[in-house]
């Protein structure tokens, strides 16, 4: 409530403790937090909730207004004066009760705002959101808030205020790396997280809509909307935690300030919280699920009996069960076998390879039967490291009934000779022969060929020629398919 005070409520409220109310905004700021982390008086607690409410008024139609209230609480008999009530029945407004609550000792009909006002989220939730692989959380710096409507207006705006001790910025400082191109990096980082104000589970990070973020007053760019299913569709932002430490001012004496604004939505209520976390790599996780140790082949072996156990009720029964050892993702032979507990099938992938793609976008798909396979579920299959060390050559083996297996060669395809084949061209006489594709041709089909006509009489010719000779001449026939033949010139 405090955060959300302006210079004049402020300066009230400091007035009203006995302290110095003289300064920026962001002085007094700092002396009303002060106050309230020190502890405060319970006139002070009401104060700020009598400046909060004066700030943030409910203008609720059906709710009558104080004054008016008051009025009908003095005229609720025209034949009673104000001489018949007790003076202690009415308390329109007393330092002991918050604003907007009339207290009826005594009397009736009683009146209290509070109760026709909409019910309030409770300001810290016990929200429990989805731990994060690839972050290992250092300490909370703004636990998880409710993001309360202040008013009936659809959008809304909400301040929180955080600050870092020195060892936390030291960490911060000195995970410091610099990128290609001068841009910072940092593995400690500031981590914002949005999520429903759901208790009933873990909960996934989701933003509210028209969803906007100012941390010290500089406006935090948001990840991009995916691609709507459908026309008209409101596109949807995906839901992953914000690292605002570029945005964070790096001191122990100044602290920051986020601001959130966001669009109000019927019977949903969003919670914020702010974290100091450390960044993990793919090479990190994948060392963890090393540590973890590699699951026993007695479980696959067992898998695999309950699988080729013959089913009394089918009439189909399975003998044996074939499975690669090569990855689904990378299409590679398997290093590293893994799967998750709650997968039912053998095929397994490479661990560091999943990771890797995770780490990239997290979303913890199992690349065989696409359900949810989760980091902590994950484990390396025993059996499997056992066949990868001991078959080397092989991509494929074959289960049996009894758990056993065998490696699945190819068969090498037998040598045949390249045969040539005769056929008679009708019609012409000519036999013509058919070459193989392995066996060469004196001449390409490609080239045109020289026709010679041997249909021409030749009497003429034999008067000047005192011999004939015979040459194999090669032709072509329609198609362009080579023919050898023989003929006079």
């Amino acid at each position: 409530m405090v955060s959300s005070f302006r210079v004049s409520e402020l300066q009230v409220l400091l007035g009203f403790a006995g302290r110095n109310k003289s300064g920026r905004k962001h002085d007094l700021l700092m002396r009303a937090l002060h106050l309230l982390k020190n502890g405060c008086s319970p006139a002070v607690q009401i104060k700020i909730k009598e400046l909060y409410r004066r700030r943030f008024p409910r203008s609720l139609e059906a709710v009558p207004s104080l004054s008016s209230l008051r009025s009908n609480v003095f005229n609720l008999d025209s034949s009673s004066s104000i001489h018949s009530l007790p003076s202690t029945s009415v308390a329109p407004h007393s330092p002991a009760s918050p604003l907007g609550t009339v207290l009826l000792q005594d009397t009736k009909p009683h009146f209290d705002l509070q109760q026709l006002s909409p019910p309030i989220p409770p300001l810290h939730p016990d929200v429990h959101l989805r731990s994060l692989p690839f972050y290992d959380v250092l300490d909370i710096l703004i636990k998880p808030t409710s993001l309360v409507q202040n008013s009936m207006q659809r959008f809304q705006e909400k301040f929180f205020i955080f600050a870092l001790t020195p060892q936390q910025v030291r960490e911060v400082c000195i995970s410091r790396d610099y990128m290609p191109g001068g841009r910072r990096d940092y593995s400690v980082q500031v981590q914002l997280r949005l999520c429903l104000a759901e208790t009933s589970c873990p909960q996934e990070d989701n933003y509210p809509s028209s969803l906007c973020i100012k941390v010290n007053g500089k406006l935090f760019p948001l990840p991009g909307c995916a691609p709507p299913p459908k026309n008209g569709v409101e596109q949807k932002r995906p839901g992953r935690p914000l690292n605002i430490t570029s945005l964070v001012r790096l001191s122990s004496a100044v602290p920051n300030q986020v601001s959130i604004s966001w669009a109000s939505e019927i019977g949903k209520n969003y919670s914020m919280s702010v974290y100091l976390v450390r960044q993990l790599t793919s090479a990190v996780l994948l060392q963890k699920l090393k540590m973890k140790g590699i699951r026993n082949p007695d479980h696959s072996r067992a898998l695999i009996k309950e699988k080729l156990t013959a089913d009394p009720d089918s009439e189909i029964a399975t003998t044996s069960l074939r499975v690669s050892l090569m990855c689904p993702l990378g299409k590679m032979r398997l290093t590293f076998p893994c799967r998750a507990v709650t997968c039912s099938h053998l095929q397994c992938f490479d661990a560091a390879l999943y990771l890797q793609m995770n780490e990239k976008k997290p979303t913890w798909i199992c690349p065989v039967c696409d359900k949810k396979a989760s980091y902590e579920s994950l484990i390396l299959d025993g059996l499997f490291m056992e066949i990868l060390n001991q078959c080397s050559d092989v991509d494929e083996i074959q289960f049996q009934e009894d758990g056993s297996w065998c490696p699945m060669r190819p068969k090498k395809e037998p040598v045949t000779a390249p045969s040539s084949q005769f056929s008679h061209n009708e019609g012409s006489g000519v036999i013509s022969k058919i070459y193989s594709a392995k066996e060469p041709t004196e001449i390409s089909p490609k080239k045109k060929a020289e026709v010679i006509d041997l249909t021409i009489d030749s009497s003429s010719e034999d008067e000047d020629e005192p011999a004939r000779k015979r040459k194999c001449l090669y032709l072509s026939d329609s198609q362009g398919s080579p023919i050898k033949g023989y003929g006079d010139y």
